[in-house]
């Protein structure tokens, strides 16, 4: 196989990992809603309605990521996504390893720089909006 069709491959697996992982969230917040993000909200003096945003970074961006459409626009919807999610609910957590020596945050950190990477890579060959397209 050829470095193009790996790079491209590469690019799939990382859009699909991020996409499918983080949908399983945004599906969990769809079916029990997101109450406790919109409380996170309230707490910070923000309005609550904010909280359904969440819906956006969950839900809408990875399946963009899944499909390969606009995907450097659901790349970057997931990092503010985890930016935000991180603000209100992991400051404390920023500098915190785990007894068996990992980053608190190792999860979090997947979704934000994943985000970030297939924002910066773009969908790929293989991907329902292809390679053509300033968001993909």
């Amino acid at each position: 196989m050829s470095p193009a069709s790996l790079d491209e491959l590469g690019k799939l697996t990382l859009r699909l990992t991020i996409g499918i992982l983080l949908l399983m969230h945004g599906i969990a917040k769809l079916l029990h809603g997101v109450g406790p993000i919109e409380g996170m909200m309230v707490a910070r003096g923000l309005p609550a309605f904010l909280g359904w945003a969440v819906y956006v970074g969950e839900l809408l961006a990875p399946l963009l990521l899944i499909f390969g459409v606009y995907t450097r626009l659901g790349g970057l919807l997931i990092f503010i996504n985890m930016i935000v999610a991180i603000a209100l609910a992991h400051t404390g957590h920023l500098s915190q390893i785990t007894g068996t020596g990992g980053w608190r945050l190792e999860l979090q950190g997947l979704y934000l720089f994943g985000g970030l990477a297939v924002a910066f890579f773009g969908a790929g060959r293989y991907s329902v909006g292809g390679k053509g397209g300033r968001w993909n």
